[in-house]
Formats: C-alpha cells, structure tokens, sequence
C-alpha cells in the first residue's frame, strides 16, 4: 500500500511486507477551534506501521548485506520474552505517569514564577529589548513563533523530530545493524524490551512516516486540549509500548513472531480516545463530504475490523497491535480522570521532597 516501489524491489526476496495499520482513514479536525467541542471532522488517510515478515529469536544478528533478511526457522517466542514484554510495559507505563506527574509540577513552578518575574522586571526587560544584537532578535522572534503555536503543535514538535531522527538513522550504512536490533520489535528477538518502545518512533519508508506524522498531527490538538500536554505524552508513550505488547502476545498466541516498525498503535490510541470522548461527532470521508456518520461508529468499525483480522489471522496488518492501541484509548477516555487524579499523592511528596531540598 505505502510502500514505494523502490523499497519493495529492495526487500522483494527478503522480507514479506505488510503494515501494522488501521485501514485507509484519518480524521482531520475542522477549522472550529478545539477548544470547545468540535462539530466535524474529515475522514482521510489513517496511521500505518510496517509489520516485516517471519523471523526467529537470533533476528538481531548482523544481517549478510547490511539489509533486514528474514531467517529459516519457526516463529516461536520464547516464554521469558514474554515475561519479559509485559514486566517492561508495565514499568514503563508506570515511569511514564511519574515522570508527566514530576514534569507537571515543574511546567506550573516555572510558569509561576516566570509571571512573578515579568511583573517585577518587565520594564526593564522591555527596555533593553531595543539594544539587543541581531542574535538576540532573531531567538525573540523565534520565542514568539512558537508562543503561537497551539498545545497540540507544541506537544506534536518533538514527536517529530524524534521520527525524523529515526528516519534519517534508516539511511546510513553504518547504523542498519543498531536500528534492526532497537528499532524494530520482534518477540523473539534477543533483545525484547526497549524495541518495544523505540519502534514505535521508527519508520523506513517516507510514505509510511508521512502517513503517521500526518495522522498525529491533526489528532494532537484536540486530545492536548483534553488531556494536557504532560498526560497527553504520558498517554501515547505508555500506548505506544502497550501497542507493542499486544502485538508481542498475539505473534506468540500464534506463533508467527515478526519484526514490526511504526507509531500507529500510540496514534490509534489519539483516535480512539478522541472519537470515546466524542461520540456524536459527525465524521465524512475527504472526497464525499455528503457522506457523514458519527464519530463513534467509525471507531467502532476500525475496531472491528482490527478483531475480525486478530480471529481470522488476517497477514495484511498486524491487527492486534492497532486493536490494542484502540483499546487503550477508549480505556482511557473513561477511566483515565479518576487514574490521572491519584497522582495527587506523588505531586505532594514530590512538592515536600524538593522543599525540604531547598532548605
């Protein structure tokens, strides 16, 4: 489907391709501002994730010709990298809920006295604002490009750059090894954990990393708005790894252990949870815009979709993981204000343990 026909011929007779993907669709927010409930949105192309073909438990070994080749031998998992898989997304998730909880707190200290600040010195500082270099121009007007920016642009930034990072790393020789064994997730890999979460920042193809950052970007806004910057990257980073998970326990449940690449299964999360926490949103397809139909029947068609292909083995997509990062959205748009609550208890400790510091 996104693969270019470059690629293709490249891994033709090495690697069976196929995409860890929700189908073809994306929603698209309207111009309405999302700081209120949005009344529409546009349905268009969705995330995609590349689910590269068989490959045994030595799959991190130093390729022959530098490019992923598939292995002959069965696609069993061992069980301790399944114990392995799900001890680490459980911490993980965890260390994620922390660490956005810690980062709260330092976000609303520094903005408070950043305002303090101005209010005491904001006369000076517009005062010697006129004798600063072209330097000290250029970073103001790059301060207040991204002051205009919307919460979801800001939080969408280093998401890319992260991907586009990943992506460039694709292209050099030297780093093939490297970013099969960390970048790409295979359960019967020797290495099993971090895979787990980097390759959900990691695309080969253009197409592939276009699709999904374009997803992504027009989901972000909306969910930041609802959820904050520092749950909303607590939320896809945790999704990303659960994703992962899923997909490690139906490659094992089925014994057909695979490499997989992509941020499809967070961004699935992003929509799920954005079509739970608006149901009645009217939906339309970007070339029938007369077609429309509620936000909360599309996600349930994705959904099924992704069940029908978990029970019927369905090899075009890797289902579960798309199934499991749906699940966690949809999961969260109704539970996660009461678990997002609890970390009142850790922002105390944490305010009287940097107080306490200070003294």
């Amino acid at each position: 489907m996104l693969i270019n026909r470059a690629l293709c011929q490249r891994w033709a007779t090495q690697v069976t391709y196929r995409f860890h993907a929700n189908g073809c669709w994306k929603l698209q927010p309207s111009r309405h501002s999302l700081s209120t409930k949005p009344s529409w949105w546009q349905l268009q192309r969705p995330p995609v994730r590349h689910f590269h073909g068989h490959r045994t438990r030595n799959s991190n070994i130093k390729p022959l010709v530098g490019e992923p080749i598939t292995e002959a031998g069965g696609g069993s998992v061992p069980p301790r990298n399944i114990i392995k898989a799900v001890v680490f997304t459980g911490a993980f998730s965890i260390g994620c809920f922390a660490g956005a909880t810690i980062m709260e707190y330092e976000n609303t200290r520094s903005m408070i006295l950043s305002k303090a600040k101005q209010a005491r010195f904001g006369f000076w500082q517009n005062r010697t604002l006129a004798d600063r270099d072209t330097w000290g121009h250029l970073k103001q007007d790059i301060r207040r490009f991204w002051d205009s920016l919307t919460p979801g642009d800001k939080t969408f930034a280093p998401i890319l750059v992260c991907n586009l990072l990943a992506f460039a790393l694709w292209r050099v020789p030297s780093m093939r090894n490297t970013m099969l064994s960390y970048f790409t997730s295979n359960p019967a890999a020797r290495i099993v954990c971090w895979p787990m979460f980097l390759s959900t920042f990691s695309h080969y193809s253009l197409m592939h990393i276009f699709a999904n950052m374009y997803v992504l970007h027009s989901f972000s806004n909306a969910a930041v708005l609802s959820l904050g910057k520092e749950q909303f990257m607590a939320v896809y980073l945790s999704a990303g790894v659960f994703s992962s998970l899923m997909s490690v326990l139906y490659k094992a449940g089925t014994r057909q252990a695979g490499m997989s690449l992509g941020a499809s299964g967070a961004i699935m999360t992003v929509l799920a949870y954005v079509c739970a926490q608006y149901p009645d949103t009217q939906l339309s397809i970007l070339f029938l815009p007369a077609v429309t139909f509620s936000a909360g029947a599309a996600i349930k068609v994705i959904m099924g979709i992704d069940f029908a292909g978990c029970v019927m083995g369905w090899k075009f997509f890797d289902h579960a993981a798309h199934l499991g990062g749906a699940m966690f959205g949809i999961f969260w748009a109704h539970y996660g204000a009461q678990l997002w609550a609890k970390r009142i208890s850790l922002l105390n400790y944490y305010h009287e343990l940097r107080r306490t510091k200070h003294k």
